[in-house]
């Protein structure tokens, strides 16, 4: 199951679906194939979607609307004519008004306004939109001819919008302070539709007349072209033919390259490219690098992969990122590099298809279904808040503080965490058991607990909780009571002056030391020289230094780890810096699992439903102690600390505790992530948490938490030393011999879980009840 399929199947306050799309673009429909109509197609599977292009001069004296209809979808492209000669006032009126009417004959209320270019936004800034989505698919205030208060009109959208997209990373990273809910969607490619290039077609008779070994490129032919380099690479190689597809837009035909070697096609339609492909030996991407191509992440790059194409491209930085160190892609910055690097791409299209395996496992992750299910998700989160007022959460009815109970339960549950509230759902809902469960917080959702702060907004009390997780029974269980957002967590480390990325990838390296690191290889290189063989692999230290060395072991390890643990990484388990991989790539992700989201409306709301059960009662503000002596349940379930349950018989288990500063600022965003850590023990803290990345809220100030580590408080991270465990086993054999009470979760269990792992121990504890432990006491409890 695709995370994303997960949203829409989860339970929405208020949903988007069948929701009117007004979606607004500078270009025409049926100009070129890409991002705005592979989205827009699947959005009309649903819903009314028209496709608002550039107004056309008419020779009319009055203003009107042309709606024209495509075979194959249920996109309607709406044309505006406007007469020649109107002022720009009397325009934008006139489109402010055929808008308008386009609504009323629609009967379309609350549109979604969807953008492509901040040029549209003047005239359709009035309408009521049950939300506005800002897709920045490229720079356009680079491109030639842009106009001039491009900047000023993106600046107001981007003010007004719910949600912005960018097509890429680094536009995403040169955008992302200007909006508290910005996501990157790299281009992503229909991979069954290239993949038939591959395949034995039939090439279309224009080009199959063309001989020699056929190199192509299919696009918009451009500002964005070096044709210097196309002119030099084909006079260096006149063996070869270069193939050109596409229309010509704001450059003259007189100044693209000429020679017998190069041919020009024209436009295609998107149908056709695989033909095209077929007969190529390599696909080309003969970029300029220049204003234009700062920021663009070429949908043609996995189209081209996935017709089993070799691809060599001038070194744009998304494809460097994305595809750098893709076997079949190549980069090549001047003539004759590119040149030779057509070369390498020709033999190793005639080896075989051997290097295409990765190829088709990298593209797997990076289809228009998946990008578009993601943007439908956000879509629907923010129709949801913009109909639905943020409130803070409501306690349960059947949520009661320090009451005594006098009923009679099937299972005591001590701890409203995950582990806790995981199994009272199941054995009420599922086992129809009736379940007392009990925490002595003032609130349920255990260390999870979020809440919205006396200016509204939401904010998790103790530290930030990512969810991720590899498992779909885990995903699936929990999206039975939350909708989600899709979040992806990026960390930063705070080191002098720079703000690098954490884990350590080649960006960090590339940063930190002033190289030019180019590939994984060489990345892995560097990091070799460096690294420290161990005799032994025992400890933190030991881990870090024989993979990366002394001098990144201090900067980024030694001193958080000091403050997190208070202990020297000498004296910790290797379990602990293990953790945190180090990566020869760039992903900057600090998870890489395979399912990554938040709760859409908070954690605490989705325990409340997980609770809302009339089997269950909870007891808040309550402590074990207080009630064990009741006799009020046949079996306990404890996840809380398994020495205090035993009175600290063999002594207490060692933890490590945290503390939290939380702050409200008058300003719309302070950090660039949601996390940036400080490893330097000049610092008290190890790490400031801004939350609204987190949340997605849209609030004009914003909340943020310092985090201390300490030894005193409540415990959360149980400390990885030999003598722990051993002293832990002491109090597990005690377990045991046990029938009458289940340990389980981090404290229970004296071990250190992920959100998600404690989710799939507890369903596992539950399974396992229900064949014995349960069975057992109900028959006994009978008798």
């Amino acid at each position: 199951m695709n995370l994303f399929s997960s949203f829409s199947q989860a339970a929405h306050t208020v949903s988007a679906q069948h929701t009117p799309l007004i979606c607004f673009s500078h270009l025409r429909w049926d100009f070129v194939f890409q991002r705005p109509q592979h989205l827009m197609d699947r959005f009309a599977k649903d819903r009314q979607v028209f496709f608002f292009e550039e107004f056309i001069p008419t020779d009319h004296h009055l203003a009107y609307l042309e709606i024209h209809s495509f075979d194959g979808t249920g996109v309607k492209a709406v044309r505006p004519r406007v007469p020649h000669g109107w002022s720009e006032g009397d325009r934008e009126r006139a489109l402010r008004k055929l808008l308008d009417d386009l609504l009323g004959l629609c009967g379309a209320t609350r549109p979604i306004l969807w953008f492509y270019t901040p040029m549209m936004y003047d005239f359709a800034s009035h309408v009521d939109a049950s939300a506005i989505i800002y897709d920045c698919m490229d720079e356009l205030a680079n491109f030639k001819f842009a106009p001039p208060q491009l900047k000023e009109t993106e600046a107001a959208l981007i003010g007004r919008a719910d949600a912005v997209f960018t097509g890429g990373h680094s536009l995403y990273e040169a955008k992302r302070h200007l909006h508290a809910n910005i996501h990157p969607f790299p281009s992503s490619v229909d991979a069954s539709h290239f993949q038939a290039a591959r395949l034995n077609c039939e090439e279309p008779s224009d080009q199959r007349t063309i001989s020699g070994s056929k190199l192509g490129y299919y696009g918009v032919i451009d500002e964005r072209l070096d044709l210097a380099l196309i002119d030099a690479v084909a006079k260096a190689r006149p063996n070869f033919s270069f193939i050109f597809i596409g229309p010509i837009s704001k450059i003259s035909r007189d100044d693209l390259p000429r020679a017998p070697n190069i041919h020009y096609l024209g436009q295609k339609r998107y149908t056709e490219l695989p033909a095209y492909l077929s007969g190529w030996d390599v696909a080309l991407m003969p970029f300029a690098l220049n204003e234009a191509t700062k920021f663009i992440s070429p949908t043609k790059t996995p189209e081209y992969l996935a017709a089993g194409r070799p691809v060599v491209s001038t070194p744009i930085t998304d494809v460097v990122r994305l595809y750098g160190d893709v076997g079949g892609v190549f980069l090549a910055g001047d003539p004759d590099d590119f040149a030779t690097a057509c070369e390498s791409a020709l033999t190793l299209k005639r080896s075989g298809t051997d290097w295409l395996a990765s190829v088709d496992t990298m593209l797997a992750g990076s289809s228009w279904d998946k990008t578009f299910l993601a943007m439908n998700a956000l879509m629907d989160e923010a129709v949801t808040r913009r109909m639905v007022p943020e409130l803070p959460p409501k306690r349960s009815h059947r949520q009661r503080s320090g009451a005594a109970v006098s009923l009679a339960y099937d299972c005591l549950i001590v701890g409203a965490g995950f582990a806790g509230s995981v199994l009272a759902e199941r054995l009420a809902s599922d086992g129809n058991k009736r379940v007392l469960l009990c925490d002595r917080r003032p609130h349920i959702a255990g260390n999870a607990y979020d809440f919205h702060n006396e200016d509204g907004i939401l904010v998790h009390r103790y530290g930030p909780h990512i969810f991720h997780t590899n498992s779909e029974v885990v995903l699936n269980y929990l999206s039975r009571f939350t909708a989600w957002r899709p979040y992806e967590h990026r960390v930063l480390a705070q080191l002098g002056d720079h703000l690098l990325p954490v884990p350590i990838n080649r960006t960090t390296l590339n940063a930190l030391y002033g190289l030019d690191l180019k590939n994984e290889a060489e990345a892995a290189l560097f990091l070799a020289s460096r690294a420290e063989p161990c005799d032994a692999i025992v400890t933190s230290k030991d881990v870090v230094v024989s993979q990366i060395g002394s001098d990144l072991y201090r900067a980024f390890f030694e001193g958080y780890t000091r403050k997190q643990w208070g202990l020297d990484p000498t004296q910790l388990d290797k379990s602990v810096t293990a953790r945190v991989p180090t990566r020869t790539n760039t992903d900057d992700r600090y998870f890489l699992d395979t399912y990554q989201a938040m709760p859409l409306h908070g954690y605490t709301e989705m325990f409340e439903k997980m609770l809302d059960h009339e089997n269950i009662t909870v007891m808040t503000g309550t402590e074990y102690a207080d009630i064990q002596r009741d006799n009020l349940a046949a079996h306990t379930i404890f996840t809380g600390p398994i020495d205090e349950y035993f009175g600290y018989r063999f002594g207490r288990l060692p933890y490590r505790s945290l503390k939290f500063q939380h702050e409200t600022h008058d300003i719309s965003r302070m950090q660039p992530v949601a996390v940036v850590n400080y490893p330097s023990e000049a610092v008290p803290y190890t790490r400031v948490t801004e939350y609204k990345h987190l949340t997605g809220q849209i609030h004009p100030k914003t909340s943020i938490s310092y985090e201390f580590a300490c030894a005193d408080g409540d415990p959360y991270y149980p400390i990885p030393r030999p003598e722990n465990q051993a002293l832990y086993k002491q109090y597990e054999a005690l377990a045991r011999v046990r029938a009458d009470v289940t340990f389980v979760g981090r404290l229970g269990t004296y071990k250190y879980f992920n959100m998600d792992q404690v989710v799939g121990q507890a369903l596992a504890t539950y399974r396992r009840m229900v064949k014995t432990v349960l069975s057992d006491a109900m028959a006994a409890s009978a008798q």
